[in-house]
């Protein structure tokens, strides 16, 4: 029997509407609402799904995506 790490990466989005006078500005308040926790991505919003596994040695053994 042989010992492996897994590393399970999900990524997740969702849209959000922000009022601002720039692009610039636009990435900054939405920065700002994410740190405050005004913006969050709910479970849901899954995109996708990565599986990685290495072996005892650190190899890559397989890198799945859903």
């Amino acid at each position: 029997m042989k010992r492996y790490q897994i590393i399970i990466e999900e990524t997740i989005s969702g849209t959000f509407e922000v009022d601002a006078s720039s692009p610039e500005k636009a990435v900054q308040i939405a920065r700002d609402k994410y740190k405050c926790s005004d913006f969050v991505n709910e479970p849901g919003d899954l995109e996708e799904v990565r599986f990685l596994v290495f072996d005892e040695k650190g190899d890559i053994s397989i890198d799945e995506t859903l």
